[in-house]
């Protein structure tokens, strides 16, 4: 009876981890270029005590991944904001490091560098801030990243893919910090820029909706199965204890 519980308490930790992901998903509906979070369960196999030949499954507390469908291009038409097709990232350099992100809002500062909706410089494929020059007008981006100003290249927007399944950490919602070493997208056609477009967030909300109906309900059926194994047991611990009188 005791393992019933024990599976039970594992089976909550596990959802209650689920409804985090899927309120801040939620919560970021209309983040540029936010990237949903997913929550992979694994089966854990214990022997019991009494019989080694017997096992009871728990499920673990899971392990975060980033969904890697992208959001709906929304066309703006300014020259400084950017999209990207495929699995790449823009970098950012913040107080924390470098930051990946699939935010392209980028402005022009007075020094004419190129730099984040939040004010942090973006960086090339070498991991440098983007000067541009304010006197030669909007800059003219190519799906590969290449900078043109007066019809000359000028700086190249830096595209990187990481792995992110290694492990990373939220940065201002739109950004994250990844374990891996982030690699500059050399060539390629799989990953491309596009100029006048920003990504929305790829969250679908009428999905999320429907598993925080689900884990609730999970939820709740877990939160009974316990109340009837702990009734259960009080039982037999009563009669147990009357028979022994």
């Amino acid at each position: 009876m005791q393992s019933g519980l024990y599976v039970g308490i594992s089976s909550q930790i596990a959802l209650e981890r689920r409804l985090n992901t899927i309120a801040d998903n939620m919560a970021n509906m209309n983040t540029v270029g936010f990237r949903a979070t997913e929550v992979k369960f694994d089966e854990v196999m214990s022997r019991t005590q009494n019989d080694i030949n017997a096992k009871i499954a728990f499920v673990t507390q899971g392990n975060d991944y980033l969904s890697t469908r992208t959001g709906e291009l929304q066309r703006t038409g300014n020259p400084l904001d950017f999209a990207i097709k495929g699995n790449a990232w823009f970098a950012i350099d913040t107080p924390a490091g470098q930051v990946l992100t699939r935010d392209g809002r980028f402005t022009m500062d007075e020094t004419g560098q190129l730099r984040s909706i939040r004010g942090y410089p973006v960086l090339d494929a070498g991991g440098a801030p983007i000067q541009l020059n304010r006197e030669s007008g909007p800059p003219t981006v190519g799906a590969d990243g290449i900078i043109m100003q007066n019809n000359q290249p000028v700086a190249t927007l830096g595209l990187f893919t990481a792995d992110v399944t290694r492990g990373f950490n939220r940065y201002e919602n739109e950004g994250v910090i990844v374990v891996d070493n982030p690699q500059p997208v050399v060539e390629g056609f799989e990953n491309s820029v596009v100029q006048g477009y920003i990504e929305q967030s790829n969250v679908n909300g009428i999905g999320e909706m429907t598993q925080l109906i689900q884990v609730n309900r999970a939820f709740e059926s877990i939160s009974a199965l316990m109340r009837d194994s702990e009734s259960a047991m009080s039982e037999a611990i009563r009669t147990l204890g009357g028979s022994n009188s």
